[in-house]
């Protein structure tokens, strides 16, 4: 065997002994996260009559689940932080450290999914899709859903940011796969829950006007609650987080100009939301890692990634390879018992690993770069990392994964 490639087997192995405990708890929380995927993507292939009778409403769907991971999986990533510095502690009081945190979160929550709303109609009307739901539409769906959604994935980040504490857990290895997990799988039948709110001739318009006022008022009122955290999480976090969900939107858009593949192949529907939420998660944990390098001084934030960066980012490969072949055989089998039509489970494989080590690839890139400029600015990398990397992602992912299915002419 030649010098280098002992040398670089020696490096991997030495990688796994010295972190095993952090590459059972990341591989394990993405394959369960995986799992609850599937759920969302079976939600998803059963709902495309939904799809097709709501045009438009595919545009939301990749940006308000990927709003619940960003802002919360951000809000994991900041808990792991303090974890790590010795801060962390549950209580009702509004001004301490957690407290604060999960205000932000809470405000995020109401103001971005009127944005996403408005710019979910703003991109579909602008790149020419036809006959879309009004924006009245748009803002239930996003604000019902959205709040709805995000009750249940801000009690599970604080339950394992708690579990993280007596279990000894690393957060950083176990907070973005599960978070954004449950982004998913809670997000889905939420959405789908509040388009029977629709068409209903006056409480639509009126329920769209008082979420868009109470998304306003709540904003305003975090700005102006004199919180020093609070306010330093809404001032970093608005602007990534408003350009994530545009990102997230585009994505959304790309995926519902190949609504006829997908329609005529629901099984590779089931596929989307694992798919996305495991490059996301992948990303998610490389970025959570980083950011606690950075701010425990274990890594210099250099234009070359240093060598514990690099173990990251081989750890990071490590994880996509089982990943990607359970989740498309996984959607394959669950597509079948739910009676959902598929290419077959090699050709799920072959678009799962293609798409998938495509945007991974990508997620590296954005991941450390992402977490070295917004260090060097200044800012806190645990409130732009996870969402600039999930946003990312899902663009990347939608756009990776169909490259796939068509360079492999699945169709």
């Amino acid at each position: 065997m030649p010098r280098s490639a002992r040398r670089i087997g020696a490096r991997f192995r030495a990688l796994l002994i010295s972190d095993v405990s952090g590459v059972r708890q990341g591989l394990a929380a993405l394959l369960v996260s995986s799992g609850g995927d599937l759920l969302a993507g079976l939600t998803l292939g059963a709902i495309t009559h939904t799809l097709e009778a709501l045009p438009g409403l595919l545009v939301l769907v990749p940006a308000a689940i990927g709003m619940r991971g960003n802002i919360f999986g951000a809000l994991g990533s900041r808990l792991g932080t303090i974890i790590h510095t010795g801060q962390f502690g549950l209580s009702r009081r509004a001004d301490t450290v957690v407290g604060q945190n999960v205000l932000a979160s809470l405000a995020l929550t109401l103001s971005i999914s009127l944005a996403l709303a408005v710019l979910a109609k703003t991109v579909a009307v602008g790149f020419g899709l036809a006959h879309t739901i009004s924006i009245g539409d748009f803002v239930v769906i996003s604000m019902v859903g959205g709040a709805i959604s995000s009750v249940a994935v801000l009690l599970l980040t604080l339950a394992v940011a708690a579990a993280s504490v007596r279990a000894g857990w690393d957060m950083d290895n176990v907070a973005a796969p599960l978070v954004t997990a449950a982004g998913d799988i809670v997000t889905l039948p939420s959405l789908f829950l509040a388009t029977y709110l629709l068409d209903i001739e006056v409480l639509t318009p009126v329920l769209a006007v008082l979420t868009a006022i109470a998304a306003v008022a709540a904003l305003a009122g975090a700005l102006r609650a004199g919180l020093p955290i609070l306010h330093r999480i809404l001032r970093e976090s608005l602007p990534v987080l408003v350009l994530a969900g545009l990102i997230d939107v585009v994505a959304g858009l790309t995926i519902e100009k190949r609504l006829s593949s997908f329609v005529a192949y629901p099984g590779l529907l089931v596929l989307v939301p694992p798919f996305l939420e495991d490059t996301g998660a992948l990303g998610g944990i490389l970025s959570s890692r980083l950011s606690s390098k950075l701010h425990l001084g274990v890594m210099e934030p250099g234009g070359i990634p240093s060598r514990p960066a690099r173990a990251d980012f081989v750890l990071t490969f490590l994880y996509a390879v089982p990943v990607f072949v359970l989740v498309a055989l996984s959607a394959d089998v669950a597509a079948r018992v739910a009676d959902l039509a598929t290419p077959g489970a090699l050709e799920m494989v072959a678009v799962s690993l293609l798409g998938g080590f495509a945007a991974t690839a990508v997620a590296v890139v954005i991941a450390y770069y992402g977490a070295i400029l917004t260090f060097r600015l200044g800012w806190d990398p645990d409130n732009h990392g996870i969402p600039l990397i999930t946003s990312s992602m899902d663009l990347v992912g939608a756009f990776a994964l169909i490259l796939a299915i068509v360079l492999l002419g699945v169709t």
